[in-house]
């Protein structure tokens, strides 16, 4: 029997468990991933290409079923990670466009089909910086994004047919989904005390949050990024009104169809662990998705707590990250049971989980379970195998209770 999973994620916090869905027989796994990410290269490579999302998330989860034991998938790894050393001109990058469509070095062990596919959408970057030289810097850019960037050029600027295309390069077996219709937008953060968090890169910045004050409350989608004078604007005025600021220039963005209906007719919905404030939460801000989760057949919606804190939520507990997923899908009281279980390591470093909560088993109605869950060879990311057989066995359980 097969067993259609789709698991919100971000770029690499759910790796492992979307390694251990697809080692599993019958699983198809839908992936369902926002385009925010604005930091450094990626940042830099959307001031080029204004419109374009952030492709660094999709890149990364390109690498998961690729094993570099097979020479094969390790050439294509290599495409995707293989960074632009300082001084890389537009002509350095053309030679190395040469060198995979020749399939030459470093990449040739490359499939034939999937040079040709990554050359083509790599020269079709190269043309633009060609024709527009100033703006861009190539060094210490990931090649994997300038395929994304060269693919999106060659479909007419249609990010989401960039996302496809460029998982057919790789052979990808995951059903890779932005969460929207493909919408520009910029993600900026408020913190308790009124600082403002002006793109993806700062939210997730080192610092320190355990301070009550430093703790994010609000996230926003913008159409623009936000300028310095806006932003000294922002932080002169009260939380209040620059909250309410923020929510009159939010932008608007639409739901991809195909995720939907990836939630609508999943057996099992994952809220996959990361960076629960740059990667997970505003992927729940996109109308239709909390919808979708309320009509799907799923019989199991488990958030994974991380195994660690992140630096965007340290001082918040697993409890309260539960709650912020909640209200980011608005329904706080979890009323529509969008959460029905919750599953976290049971190991001394995780996001604190309250012993009334372990001890009741339950919270905001979902049902607490815990497990030794945590990599041994890997202190911080879980153990993918392990924690997806968890979340297939709750699935399991799930269903068998629903069909008494």
């Amino acid at each position: 029997m097969s067993v259609a999973v789709t698991m919100f994620n971000g770029g690499r916090g759910a790796a492992s468990i979307a390694r251990g869905m697809l080692s599993t027989p019958g699983v198809g796994l839908s992936l369902v991933v926002n385009g925010y990410d604005n930091g450094q290269s990626t940042g830099a490579l959307r001031r080029y290409l204004p419109g374009m999302l952030g492709p660094s998330d999709f890149r990364k989860n390109l690498l998961l079923h690729l094993d570099p034991a097979d020479p094969a998938q390790a050439a294509l790894t290599t495409v995707l990670e293989h960074r632009l050393p300082p001084g890389t001109t537009p002509a350095g990058l053309t030679e190395v466009i040469d060198a995979v469509a020749a399939r030459r070095g470093r990449f040739a062990a490359l499939p034939e089909e999937a040079s040709a596919l990554v050359a083509g959408h790599l020269r079709a970057f190269a043309r633009r910086l060609a024709a527009a030289p100033h703006g861009f810097d190539l060094a210490d850019c990931a090649l994997g994004n300038l395929v994304f960037a060269g693919a999106y050029l060659r479909l007419g600027r249609d990010f989401n047919a960039a996302v496809d295309a460029c998982a057919r390069a790789f052979g990808s077996p995951v059903r890779l989904l932005n969460v929207t219709n493909g919408e520009n937008a910029f993600l900026v953060a408020l913190r308790r005390d009124g600082t403002l968090l002006a793109d993806e890169a700062d939210i997730v910045a080192p610092r320190d949050q355990r301070r009550p004050q430093a703790a994010i409350t609000d996230l926003f989608l913008l159409p623009e990024p936000v300028g310095g004078r806006r932003r000294a604007q922002l932080e002169a005025s009260p939380p209040e009104w620059a909250r309410d600021d923020l929510l009159r220039e939010r932008a608007e963005v639409t739901p991809n169809p195909r995720a939907l209906e990836a939630i609508m007719t999943a057996d099992l919905i994952v809220y996959g662990p990361g960076t629960p404030h740059s990667s997970l939460l505003p992927s729940y801000l996109t109308p239709g998705v909390a919808d979708a989760v309320a009509r799907s057949r799923a019989a199991a919606k488990v958030f994974v707590v991380n195994t660690r804190d992140d630096h965007d939520s340290r001082g918040l507990s697993a409890p309260d990250l539960v709650d912020r997923t909640l209200t980011y899908l608005g329904d706080p009281g979890n009323r529509r049971r969008l959460v029905t279980h919750v599953l976290s390591h049971h190991g001394p470093d995780v996001p604190a989980v309250p012993r009334g909560v372990l001890g009741r088993g339950e919270w905001a109605g979902a049902r607490w379970l815990t497990a030794d869950l945590e990599d041994p060879g890997r202190p911080g990311a879980h153990h993918g195998r392990r924690t997806a057989d968890a979340l297939l066995a709750i699935r399991d359980e799930a269903a068998l209770a629903g069909a008494r």
